[in-house]
């Protein structure tokens, strides 16, 4: 059998990390690109990077702005795009690629449900990519943390290649809803124009982060909800560990984690590129949800609302204090 024809749909941080070392390992990859990426990637080429010292450089990479060209023939579509995108993007796919395999490579629980839906005839499978990339210029993108990407099971190419392995798992909604608690700290860490680990460092942001993730467990348990874990510490015991005196947090967060001090949100980074975030994704969904079980979410509502008001400003992450975050 021949190796499949892949597009990755979203030529963004995890996109191109994804799809670039793909591509380093052989693979046919072609990426659905903005002209800016296309073109900072057409001038210097694709690198990536990360925690651990790799350092690779792709000279040529297939970076396509058009739709119709770049998923033509896919026999695998990796969606990368934002949240609010995937169906627009879904789309495309049904126009372009019905007969693809597509994968969901984004934040939040609803994207698979979106894809499947707009494309009742393909094999969509959810997924999870528990590590951070941040960009380091045009074309270069930086893995700033540890961790496998977690896919629903069932028949898949192998797409296990070095510096990135492919995990299958039977319970990725439990997983996705796992990532979704962890990614709440994404709007913390996006107000505070910290990078992450110093934030992780300080204790005051930690408490932060752990009321909101406890929060967000009390409405997932009145939902029936029961969040799998993507770290090595089980959901229910993450707040637990981030209130910790900081000299032990440092200890255990050692064993749970890699993280590096360039390591910043997805969040963090389109407020500074003044794009929409995925706030509606992540908090959101816990407010939708408690919504609907007639709970109250004050916490998260309170991090959409400074969220929704930094995109309105347009000036970029705000810089906050914890106390200013909690008011």
């Amino acid at each position: 059998m021949s190796p499949p024809r892949i597009t990755v749909a979203g030529a963004g941080s995890i996109g191109c990390f994804v799809g670039g070392l793909l591509a380093d390992a052989g693979h046919d990859v072609r990426f659905l690109a903005r002209p800016r990426v296309a073109a900072a990637c057409a001038a210097d080429g694709l690198r990536l990077t990360d925690f651990d010292g790799l350092d690779v450089h792709l000279a040529a990479p297939a970076m396509i702005e058009d739709a119709e060209a770049a998923l033509s023939g896919a026999d695998l579509v990796l969606v990368c795009v934002k949240s609010g995108d995937t169906n627009a993007m879904a789309r495309q796919i049904a126009t372009h690629a019905p007969q693809a395999q597509v994968i969901s490579l984004q934040n939040g629980v609803a994207n698979a449900v979106a894809l499947r839906a707009a494309l009742p005839q393909a094999d969509v499978r959810a997924g999870v990519v528990p590590f951070n990339v941040v960009p380091g210029g045009p074309a270069q993108y930086h893995r700033a943390t540890s961790g496998d990407i977690l896919i629903e099971a069932g028949p898949l190419p192998d797409l296990s290649c070095p510096h990135l392995n492919w995990v299958q798992v039977d319970n990725i909604e439990a997983v996705q809803w796992g990532k979704l608690l962890i990614n709440l700290g994404n709007a913390i860490n996006a107000l505070s124009d910290m990078p992450l680990l110093e934030q992780l460092h300080d204790r005051r942001w930690r408490r932060l982060m752990a009321d909101q993730m406890a929060e967000g467990l009390r409405v997932l348990k009145t939902a029936g909800i029961a969040p799998a874990k993507t770290t090595a510490a089980p959901p229910h015991l993450i707040p637990h560990i981030l209130r910790l005196p900081t000299p032990l947090f440092r200890v255990i967060a050692a064993q749970m984690l890699t993280i590096d001090a360039q390591a910043r949100s997805s969040m963090w980074d389109d407020l500074k590129q003044g794009r929409k975030t995925e706030i509606d994704a992540l908090q959101g969904a816990i407010l939708e949800l408690a919504s609907r079980h007639g709970r109250q979410a004050p916490l998260n509502a309170r991090m959409r609302s400074l969220i929704r008001t930094a995109e309105a400003a347009g000036e970029g992450p705000p810089g906050l204090r914890p106390d200013e975050i909690r008011q």
